[in-house]
């Protein structure tokens, strides 16, 4: 091979691997400001390279540099969140996340979904704060979140969710984690997100900060103040939302139950009960007699 066919190859594989890197990124990026950012950048990076490969104009180049430089340093506050959330999953090793890796298999059916809308109304009559953080295949750990908590371990059901977010418990001011038909983890203590600080508290923050750094896990908030129902997604928040809202929503997310309904007040409901070392941990901590004595 000589030596311009070897030079062809090199530059041909750098322009191929470039590109690709380009799509990767237009293709993670949803907001469209951002996406402008990006494009305007990469323009100036692409510049900046052909003026210094095929041109002989030191000035111009120097300008160029100086130029990239400071948009660098502009975006690098800009996206500080997005950048931080790059290096946390470069550092764990998680790389199909970036990839945009197809979704796992999320076990749940109905009744998971009945039983946190059943609960998340019954919190928000009461005007008890909670916040629970349902993964539907980003595959959460435990070093994705501030504190990750308590573990549970146990079959979903309403009485449990109303009883790990009683006021009088120290998991109450944390968040859960539910996978399929479990909840893995009370007392968790998310990330919070900058945007829109002095509008939200600290639940939506939470619920905003960690649905920005994973697309595949969505968060209901109940306020305590106001008893307002709330749902995060992909760092955008919808509220308020009543409780048939908030059905229609889980069942979009999780996935083609549109036709079910909440199962309020029949007898032959199935409710799961929680295992043994769940009902240790529950009882140590206190539980709320008040809220069943009300159903």
């Amino acid at each position: 091979m000589s030596f311009w066919s070897f030079l062809n190859l090199k530059l041909l594989l750098d322009v191929f691997f470039a590109a690709g890197f380009g799509i990767l990124l237009f293709s993670r990026v949803k907001e469209q400001r951002t996406l402008w950012l990006l494009r305007g950048y990469l323009f100036l990076v692409s510049l900046a390279w052909f003026v210094q490969r095929f041109a002989s104009l030191p000035l111009t180049s120097k300008l160029i540099d100086a130029l990239v430089i400071a948009c660098s340093l502009s975006l690098a506050i800009l996206w500080q969140g997005e950048l931080r959330r790059l290096m946390e999953l470069l550092g764990t090793g998680r790389l199909a996340v970036l990839l945009g890796n197809p979704p796992k298999e999320f076990r749940a059916n109905s009744n998971a979904v009945n039983q946190l809308v059943d609960a998340a109304g019954k919190l928000s009559q009461n005007r008890r704060g909670a916040l629970m953080v349902v993964d539907l295949g980003s595959d959460l750990r435990p070093e994705d979140f501030l504190y990750s908590g308590i573990t549970i371990d146990a079959q979903l059901s309403t009485d449990l969710l109303i009883n790990l977010f009683a006021t009088d418990t120290p998991l109450h001011d944390g968040a859960i984690l539910v996978k399929g038909n479990k909840i893995i983890s009370a007392g968790v203590i998310l990330p919070l997100s900058r945007q829109g600080i002095s509008r939200y508290g600290t639940r939506h923050l939470a619920a905003l900060g960690i649905t920005e750094r994973f697309d595949r896990c969505i968060c209901i908030v109940v306020s305590e103040e106001t008893g307002t129902l709330s749902l995060a997604n992909q760092g955008k928040l919808e509220r308020p939302i009543t409780s048939s809202r908030l059905q229609e929503l889980l069942n979009d997310f999780i996935g083609g139950l549109k036709n079910q309904t909440i199962s309020k007040s029949s007898p032959n409901r199935n409710v799961s009960l929680p295992n043994k070392e769940t009902i240790d941990i529950i009882s140590s901590i206190g539980v709320d007699k008040s809220v069943k004595n009300s159903d």
